[in-house]
């Protein structure tokens, strides 16, 4: 039997550590680790909606995508390959500082150490090929470069955000508008609800779903994301 050698490294390591995932911080030489990305999904009424679905009679779920889907401080977005149909997704980011298991909702956002604008892109139609045979998601979700996000504000600086617009324009052309208030599982319940189902750790994010009007992208389009108390996020498809 023919056996591949492997060069023993200094650092102990057989191939290159993979780089770690990261967010800026907001007027700040710092930088955020990344540990894990969790999503909940429809998590604001209306696009539950446009989904097909019935918020009312739905629990929240969750899924994740890769911590180096993240692009930090996105200036541009490349359109994935294998799709032909990709969506927007606007989202308020929450960044823990801390962690645990069965955290209670009154003791959540003492766990939270900051806020972000960020994008979901979907290859949709992957996404619906998937839901059609009952398999995951990840091959519609966490593709490369799939999440855009802008720096994180710490909590001293703007408190936790509850309500306040979230939008999305396309060339100047609003497509997504809601508000903060609008989400079906707050903040704080999010967390806590996650803390039963994963031990959470200092470095995970949460994408916190997204208001009605996903749609389309095309190369040439400009994305301008808004979260009240937050900022913006201005970025390109490539």
């Amino acid at each position: 039997m023919n056996t591949v050698a492997t060069e023993s490294r200094p650092d102990g390591y057989v191939i290159t550590p993979p780089a770690q995932a990261i967010l800026s911080i907001a007027g700040s030489e710092e930088q955020f680790p990344v540990h894990r990305v969790y999503c909940v999904g429809r998590n604001y009424a209306a696009h539950a909606v446009e989904m097909g679905h019935d918020p009312d009679k739905e629990p929240p779920f969750f899924f994740q995508k890769n911590p180096d889907n993240l692009i930090p401080d996105a200036s541009s977005f490349p359109y994935p390959k294998a799709s032909k149909d990709v969506h927007h997704e606007v989202e308020l980011l929450v960044a823990l500082k801390s962690g645990g298991e069965d955290i209670a909702v009154a003791d959540a956002l003492d766990c939270v150490y900051g806020y972000g604008v960020s994008l979901d892109m979907t290859r949709r139609d992957l996404q619906g090929e998937m839901k059609k045979l009952g398999r995951p998601w990840e091959i519609g979700k966490a593709f490369e470069k799939s999440a855009p996000a802008g720096p994180l504000y710490p909590v001293s600086q703007v408190g936790h955000p509850v309500e306040g617009d979230i939008w999305l324009k396309i060339n100047d052309d609003m497509r997504q508008s809601g508000d903060l208030n609008q989400m079906i599982w707050k903040t704080a319940e999010m967390i806590a609800i996650l803390s039963t189902l994963f031990t959470l750790q200092p470095g995970d994010v949460i994408m916190t779903g997204t208001p009605a009007g996903v749609g389309p992208v095309q190369r040439g389009d400009r994305m301008h994301a808004h979260v009240a108390g937050v900022g913006d996020l201005q970025l390109t498809v490539d």
